[in-house]
């Protein structure tokens, strides 16, 4: 009686437990990332016909029988890799698998390879990888080295600071402070170049998760870079962190490829487009950054 008594108590506790969660923690959302029912990520139909004649990436892939793509490792939400299992997660990681699929190979013939910031256009070049997608925003001196598919989502830059701080309301009360972000990444150049803070007082790491590491220690003011990123780093630890809410910028996402790929460049602009039209990209989205509890708005594909 009593074994039974303590097994009752104990489901009932795992389901308060389940029901509850932290105070500010989204419930799982809907396709707009505003409902209540948990969603699901989609599964991808793998393409064993696929050809892409004409595409130094494809061949490479076809003839090593696995394909090799480029991702973040340490974004929550985006691109974040189990140290446990070793398995990759979040909305980018399902966009590579769903153009992965549409070029023949399943999750077990894929090979994530993690990828700085900085060095992502020569991982590219040297044909480390066959794509990348990884918060990669398409600007004018990307499209000299490498080409785009997309934008696939649309961010926008903004800051993450202590929850307690509240002198930090946008990027017009950022003097003085300290600033990080990633080595090499649009976000820290616009600080650069807009002059939000002092030289002296921008700080640079490999990964965004060093820089937030470091706002939670206190040896920098605010991290900033994409507000998607951002909000994960904030849903994981919302007793101490925010995110201000005030974007200044456009990031548009895009899948980075070979600069002379015309022809992988075209199959996966025709993938993407096929998960906009047929509800694929709001599962994606409901299932990984949705939870968030953030809406999103479906990009339009651009053709560059």
């Amino acid at each position: 009686m009593r074994i039974r008594t303590l097994a009752v108590g104990l489901l009932v506790g795992g389901l308060a437990l389940t029901a509850c969660g932290k105070e500010g923690t989204p419930a799982d959302s809907g396709a707009t990332g505003t409902g209540t029912a948990a969603a699901a990520l989609p599964t991808y139909t793998v393409d064993t016909a696929a050809a892409v004649t004409g595409s130094p990436a494809f061949d490479k892939a076809k003839a090593a029988g696995k394909i090799t793509i480029g991702v973040k490792d340490d974004q929550p939400g985006l691109g974040k890799k189990d140290p446990t299992t070793g398995k990759f997660s979040g909305f980018d990681v399902e966009i590579a698998k769903l153009v992965a699929a549409s070029l023949g190979y399943g999750e077990d013939k894929i090979d994530f390879k993690p990828v700085a910031s900085a060095n992502r256009e020569q991982a590219i070049a040297n044909g480390d990888i066959a794509y990348y997608v990884g918060t990669y925003t398409i600007n004018d001196k990307r499209k000299a080295q490498v080409s785009f598919v997309g934008p696939y989502f649309e961010a926008g830059q903004d800051l993450l600071v202590r929850k307690d701080d509240t002198s930090i309301t946008g990027p017009e009360t950022l003097k003085g402070k300290k600033v990080c972000s990633a080595t090499g990444s649009t976000p820290i150049q616009r600080v650069r170049d807009q002059k939000l803070t002092e030289p002296g007082n921008i700080v640079e790491f490999q990964g965004y998760s060093q820089c937030v590491d470091k706002l939670i220690s206190k040896d920098v003011d605010a991290v900033t870079t994409d507000d998607a990123i951002l909000k994960g780093f904030a849903a994981q630890d919302p007793d101490n962190l925010k995110v201000v809410g005030k974007t200044f910028s456009k990031e548009p996402y895009g899948i980075g490829l070979g600069h002379d790929d015309k022809a992988l460049r075209d199959k996966v602009n025709g993938t993407l487009q096929k998960a906009l039209d047929d509800g694929t990209w709001e599962k994606i989205y409901a299932a990984t950054l949705g939870k968030s509890g953030s809406p999103a708005t479906k990009p339009t594909l651009i053709k560059y």
